[in-house]
């Protein structure tokens, strides 16, 4: 039963996608397993990994709802998978790489919710970047009234941050599996184009490590053409001025890369930052 807009906390479904990722799928576990809130649902798929990751899941099966070790073709294969294993009102998704915050995330989030209107298909908060070793970097995610306008162009939601009412895929369908990295935003575009996400200021969600298919540099150009493979298929045919400049930054980041080395070039990226009043990221990776 939902129980959207009512004082009755709601089940969280929390999906993780994993593949060769023994070094860090029982943080993301027991990021879940010791929450203070307990209404809530752990669903792990894995793609069929060759390192110790389905050792570490069967040793934490008790604590799981369900997960299953299955070649697969992709993280959103792996999500739709869970997806219709998933028995929440809300979902979130995570990496193997991902964890939740602290240890009240989700109660803290289950305040939100419930006070949320039934028709809120999309709610977030923030995401903390993390580096390998687990240093803190910054948060990441600003309220939906100053990025709106940007969300059509580029994806500036971050997904590990955000809660997905079931109703939204049983009316916008699943993940599109012919998406490699942007799949997670071209199935909120579905919605977001024409309706509005809720954001919970002042929660931090998950933390994210960097370093994923998404944020490395010789990926990026592939996330900006399904940035556009997602626009196309939503109907939004016209070049914006923001996904066009932030490709030509995209085209001298690679340049620079290529020319500079790894290093001198993470050091002029974050020098660059230092002039916009940005916070270093790159030299902190």
């Amino acid at each position: 039963m939902q129980n959207f807009g009512c004082k009755i906390s709601p089940v969280i479904t929390v999906i993780v996608a994993v593949y060769n990722g023994a070094e860090t799928i029982e943080q993301c576990i027991n990021s879940v397993v010791n929450q203070s809130y307990h209404n809530v649902e752990l669903i792990i798929i894995d793609g069929n990994s060759n390192d110790k990751t389905v050792d570490i899941l069967r040793s934490n099966q008790s604590a799981i709802n369900y997960w299953v070790s299955e070649k697969d073709a992709g993280i959103y294969s792996a999500w739709n998978k869970g997806l219709i294993q998933a028995k929440g009102d809300w979902v979130v998704f995570l990496g193997a790489d991902d964890y939740l915050f602290d240890n009240d995330v989700l109660k803290n989030v289950d305040e939100q919710l419930k006070s949320l209107p039934i028709d809120t298909f999309v709610a977030y908060g923030k995401v903390m970047l993390v580096n390998i070793e687990n240093e803190r970097i910054y948060a990441i995610g600003k309220p939906w009234g100053e990025i709106k306008s940007r969300f059509k162009q580029t994806m500036c939601i971050p997904h590990q941050g955000v809660f997905h009412n079931r109703q939204l895929f049983e009316k916008y369908g699943y993940f599109d599996e012919s998406f490699q990295i942007a799949g997670d935003y071209e199935l909120l575009l579905r919605y977001l184009k024409v309706h509005d996400a809720v954001f919970m200021p002042n929660l931090v969600i998950t933390s994210m490590r960097q370093g994923g298919a998404s944020t490395h540099v010789s990926n990026v150009l592939q996330v900006f053409r399904e940035y556009r493979k997602s626009q196309l298929k939503n109907g939004i045919n016209i070049f914006g001025q923001v996904w066009v400049v932030s490709l030509i930054k995209v085209y001298l980041r690679i340049v620079l890369w290529r020319v500079l080395g790894e290093k001198n070039a993470k050091y002029i990226f974050d020098k660059g930052r230092s002039i916009f009043g940005i916070k270093p990221y790159w030299t902190k990776l």
